[in-house]
């Protein structure tokens, strides 16, 4: 194993607590913040290098106005391919993350409930004490209640935005098809009538960008408004992610070596895929290249006889019995 965690060393006896120095200790924490702050995902679109095909299926989905969806295993790059648009073309980019129990409502706007009620209690009680009895109750439409969602925002935005619906195929099976006028109209009824409803006007519509893990099979009709492309974690697509990366790791891991591991690391999302384990992804692959850089991995170390004894595999594998797949 490699012995370069200088964050937190191995020690032999227990620490000497009296003479420890925690400032010292901290400061060593500096380079580690730096390679998160590089994972951001506006900070990644810099990185980003979408093959030829997606490039077509992004260039069709523009065309024709239509969203993008993007299937395939995490770390494959679909949500990257949002911030990367929004990026090239200087535009604003506008993030729903779907959660299992999120609504197309949701992503339109959000009452806030909790406010209202607090409120009409305060109101309550001081119509009790006769200390107010000039204050009416809040009414339920004011507008303080309401918080514009992310596709309210999107469609009121002046000028060109992307709007990134991240994976939905979390969300229950409704929300798909609840999503469909206002996708195809670019408008939904405002929550508080006679409010105008929310549309985009004589503005171009939103970049829509869909991603999904397969979870589960979205309904077809709103597949069928949609340009799918599905996104493989072929060893083409980690040589480019790898290419787009290099530099991150290149002062302390040198390209032949990053090539080594690239080699490794296809060995055992092959392994695992063939005994039935569950093979890491692209994001997996990056933090073992920080770890290796960071420990100053030599091809040595890389060339293990054996898949088990790769350095810092805890990396890689999830799931504590492919362990034993690997040996």
């Amino acid at each position: 194993m490699i012995d370069a965690y200088t964050f937190l060393p191995q020690h032999a006896d227990p620490i000497d607590w009296d003479h420890h120095d925690a400032a010292q200790a901290c400061a060593r924490l500096k380079d580690s913040a730096r390679v998160a702050s590089h994972r951001r995902l506006s900070e990644g679109a810099e990185h980003f290098m979408p093959p030829p095909d997606l490039v077509n299926a992004i260039n069709a989905a523009i065309a024709s106005r239509s969203p993008l969806l993007l299937t395939g295993e995490p770390g494959t790059g679909k949500t990257q391919v949002a911030y990367y648009l929004a990026r090239y073309f200087g535009i604003e980019l506008f993030h729903y993350q779907v959660h299992s129990d999120s609504s197309a409502r949701d992503l339109r706007y959000d009452f806030d409930a909790v406010a209202y009620l607090r409120d009409a209690y305060l109101t309550s009680l001081n119509l009790t004490q006769r200390r107010a009895a000039h204050r009416a109750a809040p009414d339920r439409t004011d507008r303080r209640y309401l918080h514009k969602g992310k596709l309210w925002l999107a469609y009121e935005h002046p000028g060109e935005c992307v709007l990134l619906i991240d994976e939905i195929d979390k969300a229950p099976r409704d929300f798909p098809n609840d999503l469909l006028q206002e996708l195809a109209d670019y408008r939904f009824e405002h929550p508080f009538p006679p409010g105008a409803p929310i549309d985009r006007g004589n503005q171009p519509p939103p970049i829509v960008i869909v991603t999904s893990n397969g979870e589960r099979r979205l309904p077809d009709p709103f597949l069928r408004r949609c340009i799918v492309y599905h996104i493989d974690l072929t060893p083409d697509l980690l040589g480019r992610i790898l290419g787009a990366w290099q530099g991150e790791f290149a002062d302390r891991l040198p390209p032949p070596v990053q090539g080594q591991a690239l080699q490794r690391f296809l060995e055992v999302r092959e392994r695992l895929e063939r005994r039935a384990g569950r093979p890491p992804g692209a994001a997996e692959f990056l933090i073992w290249l920080t770890v290796l850089a960071a420990a100053g991995a030599t091809g040595e170390q890389l060339a293990a006889p054996g898949l088990a004894d790769l350095p810092a595999l805890h990396c890689l594998i999830k799931d504590h019995e492919d362990y034993g797949h690997l040996a």
